[in-house]
Formats: structure tokens, C-alpha cells, sequence
């Protein structure tokens, strides 16, 4: 009689990340790329979680355009803030990205809520509302648009009403946030795949290198890219 063949364990992959970081959301397009480009066995193995990290937990819930929260926080003019948007928005339109340089910023405590409650679909969800939020399709500071997209990862829209109406799981975010503080994670992205920490935005081929070494069971070096950071620097 033939013995079954151990089924191969999977590649954990956490994922500290921030709704408004423009480096999270590159990130997460060139570790996506990274995925798809694994063959099929070893991308079936790869368990992606989202992991909350506020960049400006003390944001208030009434969202204030972008412009206006660089300007802030950075002393910029104006034009000096819409530059800096034309920049980071000719980098998104590279890996594909669409990006609306008229968003805006609020406290993002109840997305990293909702994918918490999301569970095993939190990284998908999340996903799916970035994207949204930086190409200007979606609003992630309206409730019933999060309902709507939590729905649609099966989660109940109920349900989904009553974390928002409370403060439930917001002991969960806090814990992925202490979790981040013990790491030394003073930026996001910040991913660690099967252990290995890869700081920033980094590269396919960088996220690629260690996913295969993941599958391999081979360690790899720390591996660093560009960052945003509570202080605003992006």
C-alpha cells in the first residue's frame, strides 16, 4: 500500500499596513505579482494575513483632502504637496495603479476593524478597499460602503453593522499594533514571510526571492524598501 505524500505546510505571509500609505499600496501590488508569479503548487501554499498598523491613529473621522494633510504635517505649500502627489502617482501608473491625487485622509480604525472580522478574508478585503480608496472608487470612511465590501468577501453585513457601531475588536487591532511595537516596525509595509522581515516597499523579484526561499525552507537576508512612517514621511 502506497503512504500518502506530506502535504507541504503553508507560507505564512503578515502584512503590517496603513489604508492611506501609497508605499502599502505599491507594496501590495508587487507582492501580488510576486504570488502570481509562483508556480501553482507553491501559490496555493502562500496564507496571506493583514495585520493592522495606524500611521495617525490620532486622525479625526471627518475625512480632510490630502493636500491639506501634507501641507500640515509638512510645512509644504501647496504646490509643493501636489508635486509630491504627481510624483508618487507616475510611480503607481508604473506597477499599474490607478491613484486619485483628490482623496481623503480620516482615522482608519474601522477598516483595520472590519478585517479583523473578516478573519481568513481580512488581506483580500483590505485589499479590495485600498484599491478603492486610492483610485477614488471607493469610500472607506462611509460605513455602509465598508458593509458593501465586507459583503461581497462573505461577511455579514449585520454583523458588519454591529462591530461598527461599537468598539469591538478594536482590542484585536491593538494587539497587531503592540505585536508591530515588539518587531522594532516603525514604518509600513512591513511584511514577514515565514519569519523573514522585508521592511518597506520592496521590489517583485525581492519579494519573489523570498517567497521561494519560504517554499524551500532556506532563510534569507533582511531585505529593506521604501517606507511611510506615523510622522508622515512617506
Amino acid at each position: 500500500m502506497s503512504t500518502p505524500a506530506t502535504q507541504a505546510p503553508p507560507i505564512t505571509v503578515e502584512v503590517w499596513s496603513d489604508l492611506g500609505c501609497p508605499w502599502c499600496y505599491i507594496g501590495a501590488q508587487r507582492l501580488r505579482r510576486a504570488i502570481g508569479a509562483l508556480p501553482a503548487a507553491v501559490a496555493e501554499r502562500v496564507d496571506v494575513t493583514h495585520r493592522a498598523f495606524e500611521l495617525d491613529p490620532s486622525a479625526g473621522r471627518t475625512p480632510i483632502p490630502i493636500r491639506e494633510i501634507f501641507t500640515r504635517k509638512h510645512g509644504a505649500t501647496p504646490a509643493q504637496a501636489d508635486a509630491a502627489e504627481a510624483q508618487i502617482a507616475r510611480l503607481a501608473a508604473t506597477e499599474g495603479l490607478a491613484f486619485d491625487r483628490e482623496r481623503r485622509h480620516a482615522n482608519s480604525l474601522d477598516v483595520h476593524r472590519v478585517a479583523v472580522l473578516a478573519g481568513g478574508r481580512g488581506a483580500d478585503l483590505f485589499d479590495e478597499i485600498q484599491r478603492g480608496f486610492f483610485s477614488g472608487t471607493l469610500d472607506p470612511y462611509d460605513h455602509e460602503v465598508l458593509i458593501e465590501a465586507a459583503a461581497r468577501v462573505g461577511v455579514d453585513p449585520e454583523r458588519v453593522r454591529e462591530v461598527l457601531g461599537s468598539d469591538e475588536l478594536t482590542a484585536q487591532v491593538r494587539a497587531d499594533e503592540r505585536r508591530a511595537a515588539q518587531l522594532g516596525i516603525t514604518g509600513v509595509p512591513f511584511v514577514l514571510i515565514d519569519g523573514t522581515p522585508l521592511a518597506g516597499a520592496n521590489t517583485v523579484d525581492a519579494y519573489s526571492a523570498a517567497l521561494t526561499a519560504a517554499a524551500h525552507t532556506r532563510p534569507t537576508t533582511d531585505l529593506v524598501g521604501q517606507t511611510c512612517t506615523p510622522g508622515g514621511d512617506c
